[in-house]
C-alpha cells in the first residue's frame, strides 16, 4: 500500500508540473520518484547514526537515477526534479515544499565552511537547468533561478535571479504561481546593460555633433565680425 499511496501522491505533483505524464504508472519511470524514495530511506538511517548504510543507499540511487542527494539533506513535500540527470543536493541543504529543480542543478557548498554550508530553498522555488546555488544562505519563497545562473548570495522572496554571478532582475511582492513558472523567458541583464550603454553612447555622440556645429557657427560668426572690422 505504501507504493500505491506514493504513486498517487507523486502523480498529482508530476501532473501539475510536467505535461508529458499520462498515468500513475508513468511515475515509476521518473528518476525523481526513485531518488526521493531512496533518499527517504537513507535520511532515516542518517538520522539514526547509520552513516555508512545511508551513504551506500544514496550512492546506489546516484547510479540508478543520476541524481545525487546526500542522506543528510532535508526535503519538504512536493519536490519535483524534472529529468534530473546531474542534480546534486548537498548534506546540509534544506528544501521547502513544492520546489522544482531541473537537470544539472547543484545545491552545493563553497568547500570552506563547516556546519550549515549548503543553501536553504523556500517554498515554491524553481531552479532552472544548469543553475548552481552555492553557499549557506536562503533563497526566498516563490523565487525563480534562471538557467545557467550561479547564485552566491541570499535571494529575497518573490524574485527572479539570472546571470553569473546571479543577480536579482525582478522583484515584486506578488506570489508566483507554480503553474506559470517558465524557465526560458527570463530577463537578460547583460543585454539590458549593453542596450543602455548603446543608448547613452548615441546620446553622447549626438551631443558632440551638436557642440561641433555650435563651435563652427561661432567660429564663422567670429570671422565675419573680424572681416567687417577690417
Amino acid at each position: 500500500m505504501g507504493l500505491i499511496k506514493d504513486l498517487k501522491e507523486e502523480y498529482e505533483i508530476f501532473k501539475e508540473r510536467d505535461p508529458a505524464i499520462r498515468s500513475y504508472w508513468d511515475v515509476l519511470l521518473y528518476p525523481c520518484f526513485t531518488a526521493k524514495r531512496m533518499h527517504k530511506k537513507a535520511h532515516k538511517l542518517w538520522a539514526q547514526g547509520h552513516y555508512f548504510r545511508a551513504r551506500r543507499i544514496s550512492q546506489k540511487a546516484v547510479r540508478k537515477t543520476g541524481i545525487e542527494i546526500h542522506p543528510g539533506a532535508q526535503i519538504g513535500k512536493g519536490l519535483f526534479i524534472d529529468h534530473g540527470c546531474g542534480v546534486v543536493i548537498g548534506e546540509t541543504t534544506v528544501i521547502g515544499e513544492n520546489v522544482t529543480l531541473y537537470q544539472g542543478v547543484t545545491l552545493g557548498g563553497t568547500g570552506k565552511e563547516t556546519g550549515k554550508r549548503h543553501p536553504t530553498l523556500g517554498d515554491n522555488v524553481m531552479v532552472s537547468a544548469g543553475a548552481k546555488v552555492i553557499g549557506s544562505f536562503t533563497v526566498g519563497e516563490n523565487s525563480k533561478i534562471g538557467a545557467g545562473s550561479v547564485v552566491l548570495e541570499e535571494v529575497p522572496p518573490n524574485c527572479t535571479v539570472v546571470g553569473v554571478p546571479g543577480r536579482v532582475v525582478r522583484r515584486a511582492n506578488v506570489v508566483v504561481p507554480r503553474m506559470n513558472m517558465d524557465q526560458c523567458h527570463l530577463p537578460d541583464p547583460v543585454e539590458e546593460d549593453i542596450r543602455t550603454l548603446q543608448q547613452e553612447n548615441s546620446a553622447l555622440v549626438n551631443r558632440v555633433l551638436e557642440l561641433e556645429s555650435e563651435l563652427k557657427e561661432c567660429q564663422k560668426g567670429c570671422r565675419e565680425k573680424k572681416n567687417e572690422t577690417l
